[in-house]
């Protein structure tokens, strides 16, 4: 059996908790069934509709078994020609995310890096509070 074609417009209709579709890698994913067991919640998976997720799906890093429990969800593919335009004109697979935006207006990875040294920098700071207070 052939797998079905959706339009992105069909897609992006299916946004509501109760009708939740996804764009992931190429392929459509209907996760409303699975809404209420996502670990990271529901609000996540409804945010991510609308748009193509590849990005958000992979910079989680999700586990071999979520992308097996993928395939349970699967309804198709979508129709790369009805992707929205990005600026150069070209049709995308992807579309930018908050993070993705960041880098390019920040300077590419100095800000992963950031996002890695701020909260260690604050833990450092905390215990040495903490040891000072102490000792006096």
């Amino acid at each position: 059996m052939a797998e079905k074609v959706h339009s992105f417009e069909d897609v992006a209709n299916h946004n509501k908790k109760d009708d939740c579709w996804l764009i992931i890698s190429g392929k459509v994913y209907n996760v409303t069934p699975f809404l209420e067991e996502h670990p990271g919640g529901d609000e996540v998976l409804i945010m991510a509709t609308g748009k193509d997720a590849t990005t958000d799906f992979e910079d989680v890093g999700h586990s071999d078994d979520a992308q097996e429990k993928m395939k349970e969800f699967l309804v198709g593919r979508i129709d790369e020609s009805t992707l929205p335009v990005t600026k150069g004109g070209l049709h995308t697979t992807t579309t930018p995310t908050l993070a993705s935006a960041n880098r390019d207006s920040t300077g590419g990875d100095s800000s992963k890096i950031l996002l890695f040294v701020l909260p260690l920098l604050i833990l450092g700071v905390a215990f040495l509070l903490r040891f000072y207070s102490k000792n006096e």
